[in-house]
């Protein structure tokens, strides 16, 4: 089961997420969105934080002119129970290299600690172009100094991810993860706009049982 010092450094933010994360695209005029989603687990990261449950996910954006800001929620979570996440950004394009810069909070209903907004916070930077993206998300509080890193490229449906998570923190639960660090690869394939499958898979530091994770989601936007 996935220790709670690793589930500390949840964060943020375009999680393929599945990496629950997601991208919020910037719009030029002022737009609501929403959309709910189910998959067979939660991978965060290259953990499975539900330990093989389902789960239940929903968002609600608003942006106009590149700014954005939302809810997102999701159950799941084996360790910390349900959670809602609040966030706010901006996207925007300059000759052809796409810059996202948000800020992430994270709310649980099971862990005293982090169950109002602000106690758990990332800062998320993302440059993208050509069809790579390379993003960094930076822990503010609740835990600062840690931080998880991801390279991708994506062509046509499909997608290849590497994170690289940086754990340089003792939150004083335990002391069996702290400075280690932990890196995984995703394959991604998207068979429509709603239906997309997803083989993750721990390369060193391996902190679960280490076996590849398969992922199938779907996703449903509301509205439209």
């Amino acid at each position: 089961m996935l220790n709670k010092q690793s589930k500390m450094l949840r964060l943020s933010a375009l999680s393929l997420a599945v990496a629950g994360a997601m991208t919020v695209a910037p719009a030029a005029n002022a737009e609501v969105s929403a959309a709910v989603g189910i998959a067979n687990m939660y991978l965060w990261r290259g953990f499975d934080l539900g330990t093989g449950d389902a789960q239940v996910s929903g968002d609600l954006s608003y942006s106009s002119s590149g700014f954005y800001t939302g809810v997102w929620a999701a159950s799941g979570d084996g360790a910390w129970g349900s959670e809602y996440d609040l966030y706010a950004g901006y996207g925007a394009e300059f000759g052809g290299v796409s810059v996202d810069l948000s800020v992430w909070t994270y709310t649980y209903a099971n862990y005293e600690t982090f169950n109002d907004p602000g106690e758990l916070s990332d800062a998320v930077l993302s440059l993208g172009f050509a069809g790579f993206s390379v993003t960094g998300y930076d822990n503010i509080a609740g835990g600062s100094g840690n931080a998880y890193y991801t390279i991708s490229y994506g062509y046509d449906a499909f997608s290849i991810l590497v994170g690289h998570h940086d754990i340089r923190g003792d939150f004083g639960w335990s002391d069996d993860i702290a400075d280690d660090d932990m890196t995984h690869v995703d394959l991604s394939y998207a068979y429509n706009d709603n239906l997309s499958f997803t083989v993750s898979q721990q390369v060193d530091q391996e902190q679960d049982n280490g076996k590849p994770k398969v992922v199938v989601s779907y996703s449903l936007p509301l509205g439209d």
